[in-house]
């Protein structure tokens, strides 16, 4: 009985018998180097699923590949990335090798455990071609031979000397070339010089273009922010207090040893460590700010873990500087600075967002100059920074121009009652006046 490759080499030769000796020799050649790849990736290839994203996440959307069939990747090179309602996960091959199936197509809802890709095991970034041209030693040598068909050699001068030229191949050229000389001819005999057209004419044709609406469908992570922030505005009592505070003494004070600062710490020194520190310790006498609400129960948090809201091209997130309360200025600074850059290149995890007890949104570097923050639930209270204008304020009798940051506080009702909450801005703002009363921790 026949064997299934023989079957498929007899197939194959009758195939392409039509095609030509040179055609028939590399398309035998290419169809075994593809069959043995084929059967090597079977043996030895691993299907790697969707991995575990957190508790509270069971499916997500595939964003994009970075890897196609055929590529080579190391071990842990990025292959996938899912889009979640909060973070982006990427997935990694298990072992260098190279992509032999891909098994979902991009914008598909993928759940965790679902077979996602094929990978067949090997060097990474190694190229195949070494083992292609090896030959199949359990390959009949009748067959391998019959790979190796010789090409058509080339018609040399003394052939086309003596008429050995095959005389179809004249012919066919003198046809094409009769064809192609007459089409030309009969355009030109019948294609007459079109008239010139008198600009303005009556009898010409306008198209009237339609502005057509662009659908963009909304990603998980926008469709997560709308659904928090509309929980939020019909769950909390949310009411706003405005103040005004002179940032004339921080920005001295910014002035004077931001270069120290930096040439230190290779950190910025900016305003966010001043606020961050002034709520921390603000939140200490006001306990009611730092709280939450859960069930019929206020939850108060004896530390102070600070959300600060960050702008990222798929939406606000914000990830949590966590025990705020024990932490200087340069040590805040650094701590913004590296979870806003691992926001703004799409490397927060789970952990760097969960929790938080208050949050700081800065929308003065966007140049807001009023707002009212919608508080981030179950928080009970949220601090709106904005830009600094010049303004003129009454100083001892006198008249004086002095830069301005209006600040907002969105607070709970259902927790804080005006007192507190009024309470709670004013003493941010006096920090932030006299930040030497943050050094020495007096109120």
């Amino acid at each position: 009985m026949l064997s299934k490759r023989v079957i498929a080499a007899a197939r194959s030769r009758a195939f392409f018998a039509s095609r030509g000796a040179q055609y028939t020799a590399v398309s035998l050649s290419q169809g075994w180097k593809v069959a043995n790849y084929i059967r090597r990736a079977q043996l030895h290839s691993k299907t790697v699923k969707v991995p575990q994203m957190a508790e509270s996440i069971s499916e997500g959307t595939l964003r994009s590949w970075s890897k196609q069939v055929g590529d080579t990747v190391e071990v842990d090179e990025e292959v996938a990335t899912i889009e979640t309602d909060k973070i982006d996960v990427s997935v990694n091959a298990p072992t260098a090798g190279k992509i032999v199936e891909l098994l979902a197509k991009e914008e598909d809802t993928v759940s965790v455990g679902q077979d996602l890709f094929i990978i067949a095991p090997g060097e990474g970034g190694a190229s195949a071609a070494p083992e292609e041209q090896k030959t199949d030693p359990e390959e009949p040598k009748d067959q391998q031979l019959d790979k190796t068909i010789p090409e058509p050699r080339a018609p040399s001068a003394a052939d086309k000397q003596s008429g050995g030229i095959p005389p179809e191949a004249p012919k066919e050229s003198k046809k094409e070339v009769k064809k192609q000389d007459s089409k030309p001819k009969e355009d030109k005999s019948k294609a007459p010089p079109p008239a010139p057209k008198a600009p303005g004419n009556r009898g010409e044709t306008r198209v009237c273009s339609i502005a057509m609406p662009v659908l963009v469908k909304m990603n998980r992570m926008r469709l997560r922010i709308a659904e928090r922030l509309k929980e939020s505005q019909n769950a909390a009592a949310s009411l706003t207090t405005f103040n005004e505070i002179d940032m004339s003494s921080l920005m001295e004070m910014r002035k004077k040893y931001k270069d120290e600062v930096l040439k230190q710490h290779d950190v910025k020194l900016g305003f966010m460590s001043a606020f961050a520190r002034a709520c921390a310790l603000a939140l200490k006498e006001i306990p009611a700010a730092n709280a939450s609400i859960e069930g019929d129960e206020i939850v108060y948090h004896d530390f102070v873990d600070l959300s600060v809201a960050v702008a990222t091209p798929k939406g606000l997130v914000t990830p949590v500087v966590r025990n705020a309360e024990g932490m200087c200025f340069v040590e805040i600074e650094k701590e913004i600075a590296a979870l806003g850059n691992k926001a703004r290149d799409g490397k927060l995890t789970l952990e760097d967002m969960a929790g938080g007890t208050f949050t700081i949104s800065n929308g003065g570097v966007f140049g807001s100059l009023y707002g009212t923050p919608i508080i981030n639930l179950p928080q009970s209270a949220v601090l709106g920074m904005h830009t600094i204008k010049d303004k003129p304020v009454v100083v001892n009798g006198q008249i004086v121009i002095r830069p301005i940051m209006v600040v907002a506080l969105t607070y709970d009702h259902r927790l804080l009652d005006g007192r507190e909450a009024v309470t709670f801005l004013v003493k941010v703002r006096d920090y932030i006046e006299d930040p030497r009363k943050m050094l020495l921790a007096l109120s």
